[in-house]
């Protein structure tokens, strides 16, 4: 091996038992041949007539293509420049820029409490000829497109959500979040990309903000800078202002599908095989206790949202939400909903409450929209004392992870219990541990379905039935995995026999 980390021809010897030198070539042109080894040389006199040497294969380079490729990525991210601010232009530019000088000469002529009582229709029909008279003073002249479109911007204006409404009502976008009045971004197909959007300024960004919480009863303002919320068709809304954001308001919009989602479709979009949507089917119509971990993003509420189909009709099934956003697909179906303390910093209504109030309700299922505290230890005694089939959410980025979280959650309240009767608490009631994740290249997929056994000395035994593998990657970034099954015959085994689904289980986990 020389200093330079390449291996020396030592091997190709001439016949006279000198090491050839045939590296260093001559450029020849794009068309010409490679010259063969030891061309380049004179040659030696006496073995003119020698045997030519065989060409020297080109040493491998030291460092593998996708390697350098690799690197030459990160040497494109760190010079790339970002943008920083949403860029409007063209006819959208010109439309805003127009609504920028009627708004205010409209607002003199409408009612605002009037306007209110109408739909967006009939407040269209009554805008019309207004707004061709406020054209007509500002001597401004539109074609029918950019009248319509003005015509929707100032509505959106009035009665809806400004801006953002072009952003709600696009059904390939799923998360909008504003940075501040200049930046918007938005993710579509699981990538985020920047919006074409742009606000007035802090104070329109602001008050869009207030309408939206204001509609559920809450309030945003300096004194309360977060707020929880939810928009008319359960998109959850996140609000953050000044002073604790820096950059302006910020607001963050979780949407969900207006098509209610079942396992079947979640199979099909590739987030499961079809032996997993089988066994998960079967956990939830046979009552299994089941908690649904994951990171931000990656489809926790979409997952049980999708394993209620599953519930039988007749079951009494009540959920508890900090912001209401479930929406399951049953007839016997009860929500509610945590409330924030007041100004006084009193009357707040935790999640420990309502689960407390949950069960002299009759409930026949429990569902937690999220745990994130001490309310796991109420939920673990629901399950324990005649609710099974109840389902939960959390933070947490695998199974072992789950149950570590769990603990600490129950450790975190006032629950002066020692850690192992927590352990044995948890181990007694969940069933089930279901982990979605959202991978890099957008998609979400379900990498483990967990089966909680029980104890063993001190700690929580664990069986995993399904599990995610990660295999190669498409050159445009596609990840490739497999879904495969341990092949273990299910612990629950015996809770899908009391329902008669014991050999369709255990068909399916084989």
């Amino acid at each position: 091996m020389s200093a330079f980390g390449k291996k020396g021809n030592v091997g190709a010897l001439k016949p006279g038992g000198r090491p050839a030198f045939g590296v260093a070539r001559p450029m020849k042109g794009a068309g010409a041949p490679p010259p063969r080894g030891g061309e380049q040389f004179p040659p030696i006199p006496g073995e003119g007539n020698a045997e030519r040497v065989a060409p020297i294969p080109t040493p491998a380079p030291s460092r593998p293509s996708s390697s350098a490729e690799a690197i030459d990525r990160l040497n494109e991210r760190m010079t790339a420049v970002n943008p920083v601010e949403s860029e409007v232009g063209g006819f959208e530019a010109s439309v805003h820029k127009i609504k920028e000088q009627v708004l205010p000469r409209l607002l003199e002529r409408v009612d605002p409490e009037a306007a209110a009582t109408l739909s967006k229709e009939e407040l269209s029909e009554e805008f019309r000829p207004i707004i061709m008279e406020v054209l007509a003073e500002l001597k401004v002249t539109l074609n029918r497109r950019e009248q319509f479109a003005l015509e929707k911007v100032l509505i959106d204006e009035l009665l809806g959500f400004g801006p953002l409404e072009e952003l709600l009502n696009d059904p390939d976008v799923s998360d909008i979040m504003v940075n501040g009045p200049d930046q918007t971004y938005i993710e579509k197909k699981g990538k985020l990309q920047l919006a074409p959007i742009r606000f007035r300024d802090e104070q329109h960004l602001f008050q869009i903000a207030q309408r939206i919480v204001n509609q559920v009863g809450r309030r945003v303002d300096q004194t309360t800078p977060l707020a929880d919320a939810r928009l008319k068709d359960g998109s959850r809304v996140n609000v953050i202002v000044p002073p604790l954001s820096l950059r302006g308001t910020a607001i963050s919009i979780r949407k969900f599908s207006e098509k209610p989602i079942t396992l079947d479709m979640l199979r099909d979009f590739g987030s499961m095989s079809d032996k997993m949507c089988t066994a998960l089917k079967i956990a939830g119509a046979c009552r299994m206790n089941i908690v649904i971990s994951g990171g931000t993003g990656s489809g926790k509420t979409t997952m049980l949202n999708a394993l209620s189909k599953m519930i039988d009709p007749g079951e009494r099934v009540l959920t508890i939400e900090d912001a209401a956003e479930l929406r399951l697909q049953q007839p016997h179906w009860l929500p509610l909903e945590t409330r924030p303390p007041n100004l006084e910093g009193q009357g707040a209504i935790t999640i420990g409450d309502l689960v407390k109030n949950a069960l002299r309700m009759r409930p026949d299922r429990i569902i937690l929209g999220e745990i994130r505290g001490a309310e796991c230890f109420d939920l673990l005694a629901a399950m324990n004392t005649g609710h099974d089939g109840s389902m939960c959410t959390l933070h947490a980025n695998s199974p072992r992870e789950c149950l570590g979280r769990m603990e600490n959650m129950i450790m975190m309240g006032d629950i002066k219990i020692p850690k192992e009767a927590i352990s044995r608490q948890i181990a007694e009631s969940v069933d089930l541990i279901v982990q979605v994740k959202r991978l890099r290249d957008g998609s979400r997929r379900t990498t483990n379905i967990t089966e909680v056994i029980g104890m063993e000395g001190d700690v929580i035994v664990t069986q995993e039935l399904f599990k995610f593998e990660y295999l190669d990657e498409t050159e445009d970034g596609k990840i490739l995995g497999e879904f495969r099954s341990s092949g273990l015959r299910p612990y629950t085994l015996e809770k899908a026999r009391q329902f008669g689904f014991d050999q369709a289980y255990l068909e399916a986990c084989l």
